[in-house]
Formats: C-alpha cells, sequence, structure tokens
C-alpha cells in the first residue's frame, strides 16, 4: 500500500473551541468528493496562532479526512513507549503529535525512523492509502520521505532558513522536497520570485482574508476588559513578537508620541522579553483567541505593520495586512515588499521606513475612517480575496495533476509491457 515503503528501500491564546466551528472556517464551499485524504507534515501547533494551515486544512476537513502531523515531543522518561496522541478538531480533522523517549532527542535520525514506524501503523489502522503529502516544513522528509502519497504539495508560506533557530539541514532538506513536490504554492509573491527558480510547478497563493470574521470590528461589539481603560488614541499591532518584530521602533514611536498608546496582542517568541521597549504608553496584552481579535481591532484608531529590515522579513506576506483593513482599520507599515505591492501602490496602506516616517503616517491615518474614499477603495480590493477563493484555486490545481498522474500511469505500463 502507498504508505508502506519500498521493497527496495509549519500566537498565542488562538485556540477555538475545538468542539465550536471557528468564525473562519468555510460555511459553505463547494464539495470535492474526489480528493484524496490530506495528510498535513507542519512546524506549526495546530492550536498556536490561527492561520494560514489552519483557515486551509479546515477547508479540506470539510470535504473529506484530514490529518495533521506536528512534530513530536520528546519526554524526559526513557521508558515512555513510542506513540501516537489523536486530537480531534474542527471537522473532524485530526492532529497526530508522536511522543517519543528521552534516549531519541539526540539522534535525529533514530527519532525519524520512530515517527515513521509509528505513523505508518496509525495510517494503516486507519485505512489511509491514496492521499494528498502536504508539506509545511521540509524538515518532516526524515519522517515521512518513504510514505508514497498520490500528490505531494510544498506550501511553502514562509522562508523557514531566514528565521532564528532555524536548522542547519533545512535548506538541503528544501531542495529534497521539491524534487519530491509535483506542486509548489508560496505565501506571497516575493517568495514567489524565489521558489519558481527551483521548482517548474510553482504558485504564488498571498494571504488571504475572512472578511465576516474580522469584519465584527466594524460593528458595536463589547470592549475587551484588559483594553477597555486604556486611552486614545490606540495605535496597535497583534502578531507573534520575535525577530521581526522592530523593538526598537516601537520604542522610538513611543517615547517620541506619549499621547498614544501602543498596544501590542501577541506572544513572545525566541527572543528575550527584557529587550522589550518598557513605556508608561506600551501595553503587551499577551496572546489572545482568534475569536477575540475583532473586539480588539474594533477599539483601536490605527492598525500597525511594525516590521523590522531583516533576513527573516525579506520574503513575509503578512495575513494581519487584510485582516486589519477589513476591520476597517488605516494601517501604516514598513516597507515590506509584499505588503508595498500591492497594499501601498493601491494607496491602501501608508508605507513609512524612518520613525520620523512612521510617525507622520500614523498622523494621517488618525484621520483616515473618515475618508469615504479610501474605505470604498479598501473594501474593493477586499472583495477580490478570500480564503475559500484561494483554496478553491489550490484544488483546481491538484485536481489537474492528480488526472494527468492518473492518465500518465497506464500508458507508462502500457509502455513497460511492449518493451518487455
Amino acid at each position: 500500500m502507498p504508505l508502506t515503503p519500498p521493497v527496495d528501500s509549519k500566537d498565542y491564546a488562538f485556540d477555538p473551541d475545538p468542539a465550536t466551528p471557528s468564525a473562519s472556517d468555510a460555511s459553505a464551499i463547494p464539495l470535492h468528493p474526489i480528493l484524496p485524504d490530506v495528510v498535513c507534515f507542519a512546524h506549526l501547533h495546530w492550536d498556536f496562532v490561527w492561520q494560514r494551515p489552519q483557515h486551509l486544512m479546515s477547508r479540506f476537513a470539510q470535504q473529506g479526512r484530514v490529518f495533521y502531523v506536528e512534530e513530536a515531543f520528546f519526554h524526559n522518561d526513557d521508558l515512555i513507549e513510542p506513540h501516537v496522541e489523536v486530537k480531534e478538531r474542527q471537522h473532524g480533522l485530526k492532529v497526530l503529535v508522536v511522543h517519543l523517549p528521552n534516549r531519541l532527542r539526540a539522534d535525529e535520525g533514530a527519532a525519524e525512523q520512530v515517527q515513521f514506524e509509528v505513523l505508518t501503523r496509525f495510517f494503516d489502522e486507519q485505512g489511509v492509502e491514496n492521499f494528498i503529502g502536504w508539506y509545511y516544513t521540509p524538515m518532516a522528509l526524515g519522517k515521512s520521505r518513504r510514505f508514497q502519497p498520490a500528490l505531494t504539495v510544498y506550501d511553502c508560506m514562509d522562508e523557514l532558513a531566514a528565521f532564528k533557530f532555524a536548522p542547519p539541514t533545512l535548506q538541503e532538506r528544501e531542495q529534497e522536497l521539491f524534487q519530491k513536490a509535483d506542486l509548489v504554492f508560496t505565501g506571497g509573491h516575493t517568495l514567489y520570485e524565489a521558489k519558481r527558480q527551483q521548482h517548474p510547478d510553482a504558485h504564488p497563493f498571498p494571504s488571504s482574508i475572512d472578511k465576516d470574521h474580522f469584519g465584527q470590528a466594524r460593528r458595536d461589539i463589547t470592549e475587551p476588559a484588559d483594553q477597555a481603560n486604556i486611552a486614545h488614541p490606540r495605535i496597535g499591532f497583534f502578531g507573534v513578537v520575535d525577530e521581526r518584530l522592530d523593538i526598537e521602533l516601537l520604542g522610538q514611536l513611543a517615547e517620541t508620541y506619549p499621547e498614544w498608546q501602543f498596544v501590542i496582542i501577541g506572544p513572545v517568541v525566541k527572543i528575550d522579553p527584557a529587550t522589550l521597549p518598557r513605556h508608561a504608553n506600551i501595553h503587551y496584552l499577551g496572546g489572545k483567541d482568534y475569536q477575540e481579535l475583532p473586539a480588539y481591532l474594533r477599539g483601536w484608531d490605527v492598525a500597525t505593520l511594525l516590521f523590522a529590515d531583516n533576513e527573516s522579513t525579506k520574503f513575509i506576506s503578512p495575513t494581519k495586512t487584510p485582516e486589519y483593513l477589513a476591520a476597517g482599520r488605516p494601517v501604516v507599515s514598513t516597507p515590506i515588499r509584499d505588503v508595498v505591492r500591492p497594499y501601498g501602490e493601491l494607496d491602501l496602506v501608508q508605507i513609512a521606513a524612518t520613525a520620523d516616517e512612521f510617525g507622520q503616517a500614523i498622523e494621517k491615518a488618525l484621520t483616515q475612517t473618515r475618508d469615504a474614499d479610501w474605505q470604498r477603495r479598501t473594501d474593493e480590493y477586499l472583495a477580490t480575496i478570500s480564503w475559500d477563493l484561494t483554496w478553491e484555486q489550490m484544488v483546481g490545481l491538484m485536481q489537474s495533476r492528480l488526472q494527468a498522474k492518473t492518465t500518465a500511469a497506464p500508458t507508462a505500463a502500457a509502455a513497460s509491457m511492449s518493451v518487455s
């Protein structure tokens, strides 16, 4: 069967209640009954930040079975028997976590082999035979390269090699994944320009938007308690607080404009919290549930993309850009290429490279909600994008490749028989 080896051989408490479908889930997407099961290998925990993998996989889960394979969990106990933990989430999606004993922590090859064996047994028990292998991280190849999916998709949402603490073998494994993949999707146009040089069937799918969810911020909804007593004007940011956040810019703005209140939502990851600027007008509120975000956005006067100019931000395409706009918030961003194109070029988002420019842009943005033309143009652009549309386009490409492979197989077999 396909899952057995050959004989010669990717914020927080963004954790919607698993029993309650998230507002981000598509409610009425077209059915694609011919889709195989989906086995997704990810470096991101399903219950961490509700973002691209969750948006797409929750839609696949409405069509059929989805198995979301997270990174292994190593116990401190050497005697623990390797096993798989199964957690059910929206629409029956199953999150899989392989548990391993501590003794395998220092032996990557052995740990990967055990994961492969544990997952193979589980998939055999579940009758998973015809499936799509969907990758968010090339590092998952170690435990999965001997699986034989009907189709392999690499959804490259970030340039992971540029991130802090990236594994040294990541680039090598990405090249291996390019060889294995039938399709490559990228999380933005800048990333696409880099990856299309490495794979002949690459397609850009920039960050999209759940307009209905974030559009709640345009209505009169209850102010969250921990934000209610913060004075106005409020300048907000939500996202993972890591090496991509320009903490120097944040500190300069807070010092220069003490009357502005900076609301920062998100977990601190991979950086020392002690390095964050500590001014009386900076409010770190921590991680919030995805469902709560519109209520926080409702109380902001301006939303920001406070990203630094470094290797980790060169290829990013921030999902929060359209999310902020859908909430009706004016946006100011540093010159991230996938924000400049198209949002800056369309004059939907203000772009500022220095602290002085950023401050001036915020001052302008504070009056932007009264600009009916800006709101009209913003809504016209947002009407052209959605996670449903992104998912539909991806499915179309996948079905085309699956059909081509199915057609090619009998031809190849016939050719082999004629030669013999």
